[in-house]
This record gives structure tokens, sequence and C-alpha cells, in this order.
């Protein structure tokens, strides 16, 4: 059996199959694909004249078994390039989820444009410029990198970041995110969000690699994978009240592919836009898992010595069947180079 492409799932959720699909799907199960109605709109519920062209997508994807693969990998001590492949092949090697052809979309956290790496605010942007290169290595026709700064333009961000020099290096291309392509969108099964504006490409890509650098947060507690995803809309004010439930809603629908959390450089307080160097911890570590609520997990207790289950969105992750918050029942590889 093969698995549905993940453009044809965000169809056919916001076609109103999504109950079906959603009931079936987590992390990276095989699913059986269900028929598409002809449609030119990824969701009913867009004016005509806002309405997104999709064509009609029957692919598949049929990855190399993960049966034996362990859940999550995390490498340590090593340059970022260096732990970025190690996770990755630790998890079966990017095939696993770039195929031949894929559009792939990117998503790191470029959130401010008044701080360099060095203070763990924004993804390291070797990371970032690692996955660039292996998604081509895995024949990828394109490969984007955006998000939606809140402190300054997003050019002046990605610019200093550092994240749009590594992009560029790689042969990526960096997007910018722009009011007119967020379409608003239904999404299916919510406890909490049941409608939000989503970016286009985010819509339309193939593969969605989450991104996010691990960093304190005053009002989510942390920054992680499940939280990374606010990027990808238009009002994320609208996620504050009853974040944890609306973050799930959102990962739910979106289901990135991967998710790798960026612990080259961690942010350990006055989080989410720190400011000193005091604040950081240089940790040199890579996490790397399918189940978004897994690596969010591990990232809480290993990086910051959380319990994972304190944070709202991972709560409400493992009861929406998201993935698993439970670190003793994981396969987990982890890869030491000291």
């Amino acid at each position: 059996m093969k698995n549905i492409s993940r453009r044809k799932f965000l169809t056919e959720a916001s076609l109103g199959l999504g109950a079906i699909i959603l009931a079936g799907l987590s992390g990276c199960k095989t699913i059986t694909p269900q028929p598409v109605p002809p449609t030119k709109s990824i969701n009913p519920d867009i004016s005509s004249t806002d309405t997104e062209q999709v064509p009609q997508d029957t692919s598949t994807i049929e990855p190399t078994p993960t049966i034996g693969l362990p859940d999550l990998a995390v490498a340590r001590n090593g340059e970022p390039e260096l732990l970025v492949r190690q996770v990755i092949e630790a998890l079966g090697g990017i095939g696993q989820f770039v195929f031949s052809g894929a559009s792939v979309i990117i998503k790191p956290n470029i959130c401010v444009a008044y701080n360099t790496y060095e203070y763990a605010t924004t993804t390291n942007p070797w990371v970032i410029g690692a996955l660039v290169k292996l998604c081509f290595e895995a024949g990828a026709a394109s490969v984007k990198v955006m998000d939606n700064p809140f402190g300054g333009t997003a050019e002046e961000a990605y610019k200093v970041s550092g994240i749009s020099d590594a992009v560029q290096t790689a042969g990526g291309t960096m997007v910018f995110m722009t009011d007119r392509k967020f379409i608003n969108t239904t999404i299916p099964n919510a406890t909490s969000l049941k409608k939000t504006a989503i970016y286009e490409d985010i819509l339309n890509a193939d593969v969605l690699i989450n991104v996010p650098i691990a960093k304190d947060h005053g009002l989510a507690k942390l920054t992680l994978g499940m939280k990374n995803l606010m990027g990808t809309i238009q009002k994320r004010e609208i996620l504050h009240t009853k974040l944890g439930h609306n973050l799930a809603d959102l990962a739910g629908f979106l289901r990135p592919e991967l998710t790798i959390i960026d612990g080259i450089r961690v942010l350990m307080e006055n989080g989410p836009t720190g400011g000193s160097l005091d604040y950081v911890k240089k940790m040199d570590t890579i996490i790397a898992s399918r189940d978004i609520v897994a690596a969010d997990s591990y990232a809480a207790n290993s990086l910051f010595g959380m319990d994972p289950l304190s944070l709202a969105y991972i709560e409400a992750g493992v009861s929406a069947g998201l993935g698993s918050a439970d670190l003793q029942q994981l396969k987990i590889e982890e890869i030491s180079n000291t």
C-alpha cells in the first residue's frame, strides 16, 4: 500500500474528507487514499475571486519502509551540517522524506531582524543550508525557505540571521510571505482552531520540513516544533487564547514530514527575542523525528530539563493523537561525536 501525498491530503481535508483521513493518519502511518472530486480550489470557503487553482493530485509517495528505524534521532558535538546529516541518515536517509521532483518548503524560525544567529533567536543558518543541500541531493525540484518575522522586515531578518546567504549558497530560494497569498482555510476535526489563513505555498508544497530553534518563550514556555508552525498563518495573535489546542489543531492539519530542532545554540531565558549572549547556552545538538510531539518532548526534557507534558501544546498534541511524549517508549538513536 502506498502513502497518500501531502498535497492530496490537504486538498481532501479542505473538501470535507479530513475527518476520514485524520482518523487514520498518525505520523507516517500508511493510509488508503480516498477519491477526490474534481475541484479548482484547495478550500471551498474561498470566494471565486480568491480561488486558488490547484491541479488534481493523484500522486503517491512510496518511502523506504520505516520498520526498524528509530522514532527519533539526536546528534551531538559536531558542526551543524554534520549533525544534520547524521540524524537524517539515522532516520533512514533524506529519501524517506523528499522524493525526486518534490516541491519542498523549509520553515525555520526567523522572528526578528535585530539579532544574529549567535543570540539564538533565529534558526542556525548552517542547519538550514545543510537541509537545502540534502533536499536537492534527493532530487527535489524546488526548495523554498520562508518565515513571517514580527520584528523588522523579512528582507532584513533573512539577511541578519545569515539564513538568506546559506540558502542561496545551497541553491535554494528565500520567499517573502506576502499578505495576498494567505488562503482562508477550514481545519477539519479541529477542537479550537476551526479556520485560519495559511500561506498558499505551504498548502501546495509536496513536503514541509519544520526547523525551529529551541528557545525560551514567555507565553508558551518554550518555542519548539509545534510552536514554530505559528509562522505559517497570517494572524498569529488569534492563537494566543487556548494556545495549546490551537497549535495542536494547526500541527495536525499541516503535518510536517519532518521536524528538526536546532539545539546548536539554545536561548535559555528572556525568549523569544533574547538580546544578550548571557542568555545563550551552546549545546551543539540536533534533534530530528517524523513525530513532531516526540521531537518537542525530547527537546523540552533534554535541553531544558522540563516535563514535556507541562507544555500545553505537547499535552494537546498527545490528546489529539499527533504523536508520543513517552520518551521511555520511543526508540531513540543517540549519536555523539566525542
